[in-house]
């Protein structure tokens, strides 16, 4: 399939893609979506499975024709209890640039506002990831709330000096149900 016509597929897929809460079925499958999405960290099967079922209810999946194309995975801080701390935001390569990502934040942002509370949110971003950068920054303009960022964790918290220093951003505090 040509470059166009892979792209006119997937604009016509993101209206019948279906936002939900991950079940327990969900969690091998999150863990191969984030396998194809370059650059994030890939953790174990465990780690996405326990997601799938303990964190469910601040966490949404993106599905489309049965198969998995998108997720947020995130948690409530237990130190902030209005605090979502967004771990990953994965878009399969074939979906990018549809607004899915923004779709997904906007659902789940909503959601975890009118169940759990949530005033703000968190996230770390590496300074390479662009898209990430540009996702949030995107999410605050959208909803006219401050948005804020500095460094956080440096190579070394990493251990082995491999992984690239992460950005603390912070948005909120006023994040409210449409």
């Amino acid at each position: 399939m040509n470059v166009r016509a892979s792209a006119h597929l997937a604009s016509a897929a993101v209206n019948h893609i279906v936002l939900r809460l991950p079940g327990r079925r969900d969690g091998a499958d999150l863990h191969d979506l984030i396998a194809r999405c370059q650059p994030l960290d890939l953790n174990s099967r465990y780690a996405y499975l326990l997601l799938c079922e303990h964190h469910a209810n601040t966490c949404v999946v993106a599905e489309f024709n049965g198969e998995l194309v998108g997720a947020i995975t995130a948690y409530i801080l237990p130190s902030k209890p209005d605090t979502l701390f967004i771990w990953q935001v994965a878009v399969t390569p074939n979906m990018q640039g549809q607004r899915l990502g923004s779709r997904m934040l906007d659902h789940l942002t909503e959601r975890c506002v009118r169940t759990c509370g949530v005033h703000q949110i968190e996230t770390t971003i590496s300074p390479s990831n662009i898209g990430s950068q540009q996702l949030f920054a995107s999410y605050a303009r959208r909803h006219n709330i401050d948005i804020k960022s500095g460094p956080h964790f440096n190579t070394v918290d990493f251990g082995d000096g491999r992984h690239e220093e992460e950005w603390l951003y912070q948005i909120g505090p006023h994040l409210r149900a449409v």
